[in-house]
């Protein structure tokens, strides 16, 4: 439920985004305002390969102009309604929250749980994910309109009104927390009560007044393993479960101050306080993803050494730590060339190692629970 973690998919499907840092332009429809065959792009980047000229074999509508100028937006019909409302709960951070959840509860020793449990705790986890997801967005319905990625959600995009964007809302929390409370415990349910009101009621404001608004949702997008990890029969004071945050919270640096480089303009111009608008030279950006990086790493050594909270010396031990320390070396590596050279290729390199660094370590880490 991280911070604007949130479009990170949508970028990389929309962008054609590689490993290498290469993109594809997407061909879109003639519109009444194209590029010319060969346009220089402006940027702030110190060292940037989208300063070139880039020639374009079909004219298309500048990737950086308001999606306004693209086209008007789809109409309810077009998508459908409950398409709208799926949207509105932004539904990749919700897969996201769900499988770090499957994780988690596979180390806290998902023996405990019936089908009938993992029932009740991925639907409500799902139900409260989607909750602070869609109360974000109609917090930020007016902000919304003013960055070009954001125009078009349901919200200010006028397919879906306000208040039934709340009702929504309100619905899904307190469904997501019943099904929590009553089919798993208290204390899972009440993680996710908390991981929402920190979120929606301390994250979201945040955004528009410090940069430390990072920070904040780090930890709200890390909550969330121990609604799984609890509800396996783990405790809130196991060093597993704390570890678990520990990969979740530090991951997130890297991962979104990528993207808040990449869409730093827009944020600036929307208003954001993020750490690439308040410092854009992209130095204390660099510093914080080499730290979240080196963090990371920690937490899933820590990890194969404590798999059940006490001092396990082994091979398994010794074979996690390399394997840890492998996964995750190719986002540090990515954290160090953009600082070494802060510009758009190397945050993107940045971002996408993110998403394949995650999963990775998460898996070495929950094979290692299981030895």
């Amino acid at each position: 439920m991280a911070s604007d973690c949130r479009e990170t998919l949508e970028m990389v499907a929309g962008n054609g985004l590689s490993l290498d840092g290469s993109f594809s332009t997407a061909v879109l429809e003639p519109s009444s305002r194209v590029k010319p065959s060969s346009q220089s792009r402006p940027s702030t980047d110190r060292v940037s390969p989208l300063n070139d000229e880039i020639p374009v074999s079909n004219p298309v509508v500048a990737a950086d102009e308001p999606a306004a100028s693209t086209g008007k937006p789809r109409s309810r019909t077009e998508r459908g309604w409950m398409s709208d409302v799926v949207e509105l709960t932004k539904p990749r951070i919700v897969t996201m929250i769900l499988v770090t959840t499957v994780a988690s509860a596979l180390i806290a020793g998902s023996a405990t749980l019936s089908l009938v449990d993992w029932f009740w705790l991925m639907i409500g986890t799902g139900l409260i994910a989607g909750s602070a997801g869609a109360a974000n967005q109609v917090w930020e319905s007016v902000i919304d309109l003013r960055m070009p990625r954001t125009a078009n959600r349901p919200v200010p995009g006028g397919r879906l009104s306000r208040g039934l964007a709340i009702a929504i809302t309100g619905s899904m929390g307190i469904a997501g927390a019943a099904m929590l409370w009553l089919g798993n415990g208290m204390v899972p349910a009440g993680v996710g009560i908390a991981t929402w009101l920190l979120y929606v009621l301390v994250y979201t404001p945040m955004k528009t007044r410090t940069s430390w608004n990072t920070t904040v949702g780090a930890i709200a997008g890390a909550l969330p393993v121990f609604m799984g990890y609890t509800a396996a029969g783990g405790s809130l004071t196991d060093i597993p479960g704390w570890m678990l945050f520990g990969v979740l919270a530090c991951w997130q640096y890297p991962h979104f101050m990528a993207i808040a480089w990449l869409y730093r303009t827009q944020y600036a111009n929307a208003g954001f306080q993020m750490t690439t608008t308040v410092e854009p030279t992209g130095r204390h950006a660099a510093w914080q993803s080499i730290a979240g990086s080196l963090a990371l790493a920690f937490c899933g050594v820590v990890m194969a050494w404590f798999p059940a909270g006490e001092l396990v010396v082994s091979i398994a031990s010794v074979a996690a730590t390399v394997l840890i320390l492998a996964a995750s070396w190719p986002l540090l590596r990515a954290s160090l060339n953009f600082r070494a050279t802060p510009n758009d290729q190397t945050a993107r390199k940045m971002m996408r190692w993110s998403l394949v660094v995650l999963p990775a370590v998460l898996l070495v880490m929950t094979l290692r629970a299981a030895l």
